[in-house]
Formats: structure tokens, C-alpha cells, sequence
């Protein structure tokens, strides 16, 4: 979650976060269509937001911002691609607290370093994780526990990978709760949520943006979310806090990267059109519709989004380090 710490250093951050100086001006950028890889499969959380904004930044670009989804390895793949591009603005990605947080945490060697790798552009919102489970499996997280602690039990969990938001979310869940199950990797969410509601998976950590449609048509059963108040669009699912998991407060935030080295005014450009589609109104209401937080503009700039990953390395490295390996 965005922290007052981050904010307060935000500032500080902005100077070292190495936007390249340069004598290119932002004047006649973009000239061409932008790519927008999101790191996971069509469909799932991540993609829908990418899509939903990438369609207003086009507005105000003049230029198509064109959708590539490129998952795999918990969003690994899709970033390390936009790590190794021309750092010229025309080639992002659609991060959030896994690929920038988890996955350097959990793969060894670590693929890139999120604060080194990549140059912030924009936060875009923040959503909470709902833990859903397949039909008939349970009513309640402890009924859910009472499951996983049966002897002779071999649960299983999804996610989109290793390191993943759902994988994080799955790791704190069996690390605070003293339980075990399976880990099933997928290449996204939208794949790994067909298969909890088809009853071949357990249980899944997904975004709300994901798994709204899905408890409300009765395919999956929530049992709570991630962050210490219930969320707006399912107020009627309790938070695990609420639930018996003392501690469980965490929320996935997505934001846009540029490879490191992007020229200054290239990101201030890219900046600008992100800030612009999170003040359109539509843009605004259907982001919140799929249980959205939208973060305050001065939350939301280069500056700002270089201090919340900075501040999340910190945070959740020694714990992620811990629950991988049962510490």
C-alpha cells in the first residue's frame, strides 16, 4: 500500500531515480504506435487495466498505444523485454507489486532489479486480493483452514507464476494460517480462475478486477480480501483480518515502466497522458467500478511511483524470503 514514508520521500527519490538527461525534446514524441507489454494472459486483471487506460493515453498521444501480452514466469518474461528495449518511450510495461516486488524477491538469480532496471512513469491504481475458492469447498476462511489441515489432504493453490501477485498472496495466506497446499503456476489469472471454478484448483489470490463476475455469478465462492477494510464492490466479503488472519493488509498496485535510461522528457510525456486518462471521468468510474483505488496525483508521477517500489522492496523481501522457504 502507498505509505506516508513513500510519499515524504518521493521528493528525494525523484533526484536519483536516473531519468537519462538528454537533449531530445518530447515535442515530436511519439511519432509511431507505443507497445504496452502486460506481462500476463488476456483477460486477467492486469490486462483489463492496461487496456482500459491505454486507450485514453492514445487520445491524448495522438499515437495507437497497442496492448502486447507477453506472461510467463509471473510476469518475469513480459518485463525483462521491456528491460532489454530501446530506452526511447516506445516500448512499456505494465508492472505492479509482483513483477516489481515478488518476483525479485522469489526467483534466484533475481531476472532484473526493479529500482535499477526500469524507469517509473505513472501508478494507476490500486486493488485489493480476494482469496476465492471452488464450489462447494468452503463458506468461510475457516472452513478453508479446517480443510487444509485435514490429515491426508493435498490442496492445491493458482497463481500466475512464481512471484506473482496471487502467488504473494497464497504464500502469506498458508505462511499466517500454518498450512500447506500444492503451488499450481499459471501464465495468468484468467486461466487459473477458469480452472478454480471448474473445481480443478483449490484456491486462488486474484485482483477484484478479476474475480467479480465470477462470485457473482456463484462459479467461486470469496471468502475475503487482502486489505484491512472490507472493498467497496463486495462489501459483503469480510476481510481476512476480519476472518481469524491477524496481519493479512495488502493491496496489488499496477503502474507503467519505461526501460531505464528513457529520456526525461519522454517520461514526462508518457506521465502526462497517464495522469490525463486517470482524470477522465469514465476512465475514473470504470476503473473504480472494478474495485479500484485511484491514487491522488501527487501519489501518482515518476517521482512518487520510484518511492512505493523502493519502500515495497523493503517491505516485503525478507518476509516473501521467509514464507518461500518455511521460515
Amino acid at each position: 500500500m502507498w505509505t506516508r514514508r513513500a510519499v515524504m520521500v518521493a521528493a528525494v527519490v525523484g533526484a536519483a531515480v536516473g531519468v537519462a538527461p538528454t537533449s531530445l525534446s518530447a515535442q515530436g514524441f511519439p511519432t509511431r504506435p507505443i507497445t504496452l507489454v502486460v506481462p500476463f494472459a488476456a483477460g486477467g486483471p492486469t490486462d483489463v487495466l492496461g487496456r482500459i487506460v491505454s486507450r485514453r493515453m492514445a487520445s491524448h498521444l495522438g499515437q495507437p498505444v497497442v496492448v502486447e501480452n507477453v506472461g510467463g514466469a509471473g510476469g518475469a518474461i513480459g518485463a525483462q523485454r521491456v528491460q532489454r528495449a530501446a530506452p526511447d518511450g516506445y516500448t512499456l510495461v505494465l508492472g505492479n507489486i509482483g513483477t516489481h516486488t515478488a518476483v525479485p524477491a522469489l526467483a534466484q538469480p533475481a531476472p532484473y532489479d526493479p529500482e535499477t532496471d526500469f524507469q517509473p512513469v505513472g501508478l494507476i491504481a490500486t486493488n485489493p486480493l480476494v482469496l476465492v475458492v471452488r464450489p462447494g469447498l468452503a463458506t468461510d476462511v475457516a472452513g478453508l483452514v479446517r480443510y487444509l489441515k485435514t490429515p491426508g489432504t493435498r490442496a492445491t493453490y493458482a497463481s500466475a507464476g512464481v512471484g506473482a501477485s496471487s502467488h504473494l498472496g497464497g504464500l502469506l495466506f498458508l505462511t499466517q494460517t500454518g498450512t500447506m497446499a500444492d503451488h499450481i503456476p499459471y501464465r495468468g489469472t484468467a486461466p487459473a480462475l477458469a480452472d478454480v471454478a471448474a473445481g480443478r484448483v483449490d484456491f486462488l489470490f486474484d485482483q477484484t478486477v478479476n474475480v467479480i463476475g465470477q462470485v457473482a455469478g456463484g462459479t467461486v465462492t470469496a471468502l475475503g480480501v487482502s486489505t484491512r477494510t472490507r472493498a467497496a464492490v463486495l462489501p459483503d466479503v469480510p476481510s481476512l483480518m476480519e476472518a481469524g488472519v491477524p496481519g493479512f493488509d495488502t493491496a496489488v498496485w499496477n503502474a507503467l515502466f519505461a526501460p531505464r535510461g528513457t529520456p526525461t522528457a519522454v517520461v514526462e510525456r508518457l506521465a502526462e497522458a497517464l495522469s490525463q486518462a486517470l482524470e477522465d471521468p469514465a476512465v475514473r468510474d470504470r476503473l473504480v467500478e472494478l474495485g479500484g483505488e485511484l491514487p491522488t496525483p501527487a501519489a501518482r508521477g515518476p517521482a512518487a511511483l520510484a518511492a512505493l517500489v523502493a519502500a515495497e522492496v523493503v517491505r516485503w523481501t525478507p518476509i516473501l524470503r521467509a514464507a518461500a522457504s518455511g521460515g
